[in-house]
């Protein structure tokens, strides 16, 4: 509970909430997309192309796949940038406030994540190889394929932080101190962070059941947040798990393809496999991190109800 108080450091009227949201859109959706807009024109033949090309986000313009997915995380770094603005000038809280409960950002915790989650990732994907190589082409191309690896290690991130800062940190505690209750915020942010994903192509593949494993990987990150007192695990997890999605394997019917290692030449299906993760994997690594940082008291900390801390001095509070 301690990470959600954290709200109560600063502004937390719903006013402060509805000026960032907007000041986040701001940044994300308008001043983030000018670089990609900018280079979709120059792209462009002329404007009527233009205008069709934005019906898919400018991704049939024939724009390098690395340019563009650098110009995509762009608009989330932005985006990014403006929510911590808000956070700061807006809520008048620290920063640090909408990362962790500690008096330092963990380090640690995001390397060990990322580093436990990146195992699983290269695993599944060795192992759904071994069972179906037909379904994988080889796609390997030194100079584009060392961009990408670059790009996703250094850059990607940012797109993964803003997502964890945005649901597990700064909603979850905004939603946790409104309705006094952490399995409230929970599961808000659970199934809002899996709406946002109705877009991609798998859901328009295979329908809406897809949101099953949308919306149980944002519960999970949420348990993660709630149980750590921090987003550290969370943001480790959501980096190993896009980095790996970016440089082993793209898919075919993607609307956006990366210069992976192999192209999924496979059309999606409902099967055990796509729920695989949030059946069996979740629940190991949620056994791992408890173990590892031990974690009690889950009742309490998901179920109990949230107060406004007993202040002690500017920056230490008991509940």
């Amino acid at each position: 509970m301690k990470f959600i108080q954290q709200a109560y450091k600063g502004e937390n009227s719903w006013w402060a909430y509805a000026l960032t949201i907007f000041l986040l859109f701001f940044g994300w959706q308008l001043v983030g997309i000018i670089p990609l807009v900018a280079t979709a024109f120059f792209y462009s033949e002329d404007m009527d192309e233009f205008s069709r090309a934005t019906l898919d986000n400018f991704t049939t313009l024939g724009i390098d796949s690395n340019l563009y997915l650098i110009l995509m995380i762009f608009t989330f770094f932005s985006g990014l940038v403006f929510l911590l603005l808000g956070v700061k000038f807006i809520h008048k809280r620290k920063i640090i406030t909408v990362f962790t409960s500690r008096e330092k950002f963990d380090w640690s915790r995001v390397f060990f994540a990322f580093i436990v989650w990146m195992f699983v990732g290269i695993v599944s994907f060795g192992i759904s190889y071994v069972i179906s190589p037909e379904d994988f082409v080889w796609n390997f191309k030194l100079v584009p394929f060392a961009i990408l690896v670059v790009i996703s290690f250094l850059l990607l991130p940012l797109q993964t932080t803003m997502e964890e800062v945005l649901f597990r940190g700064y909603l979850m505690q905004g939603f946790g101190t409104w309705f006094k209750n952490g399995f409230v915020a929970l599961v808000l942010t659970g199934v809002i962070f899996g709406l946002l994903h109705g877009s991609n192509p798998e859901v328009e593949k295979l329908g809406w059941i897809v949101m099953i494993f949308y919306i149980g990987t944002g519960l999970l990150l949420g348990i993660f947040a709630i149980m750590d007192d921090g987003i550290e695990l969370s943001m480790g997890f959501h980096a190993a798990n896009n980095i790996v999605a970016a440089v082993l394997a793209t898919v075919e019917w993607g609307a956006f393809q990366t210069d992976a290692l192999f192209i999924d030449i496979s059309e999606p299906e409902l099967n055990v496999e796509l729920f695989l993760p949030v059946l069996v994997l979740y629940p190991i690594v949620l056994i791992i991190f408890s173990k590892k940082y031990g974690w009690n008291n889950w009742k309490e900390k998901l179920f109990g109800t949230i107060q406004k801390p007993i202040e002690l001095d500017e920056d230490r509070f008991i509940a």
